[in-house]
Order: structure tokens, then sequence, then C-alpha cells
């Protein structure tokens, strides 16, 4: 099964892809743990992504689980090393700042000078679709850069999203946008594990 291979691939290195079938029957999957989670906590996300995504999605053609230490993702169309601008969602801290203006000019600055390197999230999402229809359900928290793209289509996905900042968190205290290739959070506190 692809969620079990997925759950012994990606623990250690935080990133793992596959594919099981044979066409017209063929899954493709891809898992994500955040770059600053552990090996035994990006198994144990892994392996409960995996089982959730089941539980949520049982015939689905495609799903998308976020948490807050990993991302979980499976298709029936082959999806690596293609960026996906369809999956995403938005979330922000409900505390606005004293100088919005100069406050959203330094959070662009900052999150723009990062690009390249991988997104530190947390939040888990779920998104199913069947024949191109969409369907979200929110609950926990999570972050990362797919590491099954190019560095310029990396690039361009953190450069397009970080453009959606203003619509997403514009003069708040924290926010994210999270897709199904690459993410972005910022807080005015430590989120991240050293």
């Amino acid at each position: 099964m692809l969620t079990d291979y997925l759950s012994i691939q990606a623990p250690p290195s935080g990133f793992g892809l596959g594919s099981i079938g044979q066409n017209p029957n063929q899954a493709y999957g891809l898992t994500l743990c955040r770059g600053d989670v552990s090996t035994p906590d990006c198994k144990t996300c892994v392996v409960e992504a995996g089982s959730e995504i089941r539980k949520r999605c049982p015939y689905d053609k495609g799903a998308i689980i976020w948490y807050d230490n990993c991302l979980f993702k499976y298709s029936n169309m082959e999806f690596f090393g293609h960026v996906d601008n369809r999956n995403k969602f938005y979330m922000w801290n409900l505390n606005n700042v004293s100088e919005p203006q100069s406050f959203n000019a330094n959070t662009k600055e900052l999150l723009s000078d990062r690009v390249g390197y991988p997104s530190l999230f947390k939040s888990q999402n779920v998104c199913c679709w069947r024949d191109g229809t969409v369907r979200i359900e929110q609950t926990l928290r999570v972050d990362s850069v797919r590491r099954d793209l190019s560095s310029t289509e990396c690039k361009k996905c953190l450069d397009d999203i970080i453009g959606e900042l203003p619509s997403c968190c514009d003069g708040k205290g924290g926010g994210r946008v999270v897709g199904g290739s690459c993410n972005f959070r910022y807080e005015i506190y430590p989120f991240v594990n050293a």
C-alpha cells in the first residue's frame, strides 16, 4: 500500500514520493515533513496522516492533508515535479499590528529574502477532490517546500504565495499561505523547533 511505503521512505530524509499500480489504476503519493522535525516525529506524523487521509477521503481520486509536522498527498494523476496552485488556504493571527504599512513591507522583504529555503509551518487542513470538486475541512496545522520541484519552480511557487500576503494577512501579527507545493508562515514570536 502506498501509505505504508511513504511512511517508511519519508522519515530518514523528511521527504518521500512513490507510486503503486499500473495505468489506469496507478496511484501517486508524496509526503513531506517540516525541516525542523525529528525523524521519529516525522514518522509518527506520516503514519497518522496516512491513516487519517484514508478515513476522511476513502473514495477520492486525490487528497491532501496538512498536519503540524507533515503533509501527505496522493492522486490518480502524476503530479511529481509540478507546482500545485489549486489547493491553497490562508490563515492569520487575529492580532493587528500598530503600524501595518511598514510591518507589511518588512514582512514581505523578510519572506522574499528567505525564498529558496524550506518554509516551516504549523497547521492541518484537509483538501479532497473528486472530479474537479474541491472540499476543504479545517482542523489543525503544517509547513514546507516540496523537494520534487526544481529550484526555479520552488522559487516561483514561493514568490507567488508571498505575493498573496496582502490578501491573506494585511496588518496581522502573523499569517500563512498553505499550498500543495509550498507554504510560508510568519509570526511575531518563535514557532519552529531550534
